[in-house]
């Protein structure tokens, strides 16, 4: 097994990414890796405090966020999510999946907060993209790497409330809507935009400092590029490196807007690993962070989500590993991927966790080489 220098290292060398941060921690032992560059340019070093877009990292914090206001009574699990989001309040379900979105049927129970924290509302992206209503959900859930055409949270929610349901709530695992709809919730329930509460519930209690919607105008000298890959081969910047993500877009999404560092996402990590509390403060009671942490879905539902999940479950904002078919598979670890070319995992059972942060896009669900063999070099424990 190689050391985790080499195998990031390697990717570089063969322009897989332009750089890359690894972290593994092991209780109060942290060994950080950082290679290459912060562009395809080579114009600065890659660095441990170099700011990327971490996508879909953000879902578990945004599910921490709608778990606080649960313990505080302003929402409960069970609370129909309409008393805060009416226009949720009657949307139409597809008769069957395949079903035209004009073939609809009424709901058979009301949309709840824990089907929004299980991604089982109803809304969201299923292995087969090309169903009717899946289709209708593009026109409104857009890439979620790039929001800078999205509208405002309310012309968003409006829209969404147009588009049928795949399934009835509670009946099936679907990506990406849910985590969304949560970072309303947010907004909504605690009178704050989802930014603001954030940034003064989590981000500030926890030191995590170099953590919001966009960078501020002291970073963006630490903000890396963000690129796909063409067809080809060769890497396209996925937008100017300073222009989108030094300013806060119209739309807060919850399943994928924060700009992170490794070492902040590693203090969140650690606030879980302790069952709530983190840099002395309590954020989470152990319960919620026990409920993010395992699995909800049913044998069922976790293998019709084979594209996004391979077999594992899901809590609340991340997987949850359920089997031990890979070498860094572990029953109870908890964690995602990002979009954006981002994982972030945590292993209660043993107070591990593992980051890695790149800036090239991943092209499918299915997680790229270079995430795999960091996994299995965090499993192995080589620094």
């Amino acid at each position: 097994m190689d050391t985790l220098h080499d195998t990031l290292r390697r990717y570089v060398d063969d322009g897989t990414v332009p750089g890359a941060v690894g972290l593994v921690a092991r209780g109060d032992d942290v060994e950080v890796v950082a290679v290459g560059s912060v562009d395809a340019d080579g114009t600065a070093p890659m660095a441990r405090d170099s700011l990327f877009r971490v996508a879909s990292l953000t879902k578990p914090v945004t599910a921490a966020a709608v778990m606080m206001l649960v313990e505080e009574g302003t929402l409960a699990l069970d609370a129909p999510v309409a008393r805060w989001l009416p226009e949720l309040a009657e949307p139409l379900v597809v008769r069957t999946p395949r079903s035209p979105v004009d073939d609809v049927v009424p709901l058979v129970r009301p949309i709840t907060v824990e089907d929004l924290l299980s991604s089982r509302t109803g809304w969201g992206f299923p292995d087969d993209f090309s169903l009717p209503a899946v289709q209708a959900l593009f026109s409104v859930q857009k890439d979620g790497r790039d929001l800078r055409d999205w509208p405002d949270p309310d012309t968003w929610l409006r829209l969404l409330a147009g588009v049928p349901l795949l399934h009835q709530p509670g009946d099936a695992w679907l990506y990406g809507t849910s985590s969304d709809l949560q970072g309303i919730l947010v907004a909504r329930a605690s009178g704050r935009t989802l930014p603001d509460f954030l940034a003064e519930r989590i981000f500030a209690p926890l030191g995590m400092a170099d953590t919001a919607f966009a960078a501020s105008t002291r970073q963006p000298h630490r903000l890396t590029a963000s690129y796909t890959r063409a067809p080809d081969g060769s890497l396209v910047p996925a937008d100017t490196r300073y222009g989108a993500w030094t300013q806060v877009p119209r739309f807060h999404s919850g399943g994928g807007g924060l700009v992170s560092t490794a070492d902040d996402w590693l203090a969140f990590a650690r606030m879980l690993l302790a069952g709530g509390e983190g840099n002395g403060r309590r954020l989470l009671g152990p319960e919620s962070v026990r409920r993010m942490t395992t699995d909800h879905l049913t044998p069922e539902q976790r293998r019709a989500a084979g594209l996004f999940l391979e077999g594992e479950g899901w809590g609340y904002g991340g997987q949850v590993d359920v089997g031990t078919g890979a070498p860094w598979s572990v029953p109870g670890r908890y964690g995602w991927v990002g979009g954006t070319g981002t994982t972030a995992h945590l292993v209660p059972g043993t107070a591990t966790t593992a980051i890695l942060l790149t800036q090239v896009a991943m092209e499918s669900p299915t997680p790229l080489p270079i995430m795999r063999r960091f996994w299995e070099c965090a499993a192995a424990g080589r620094p």
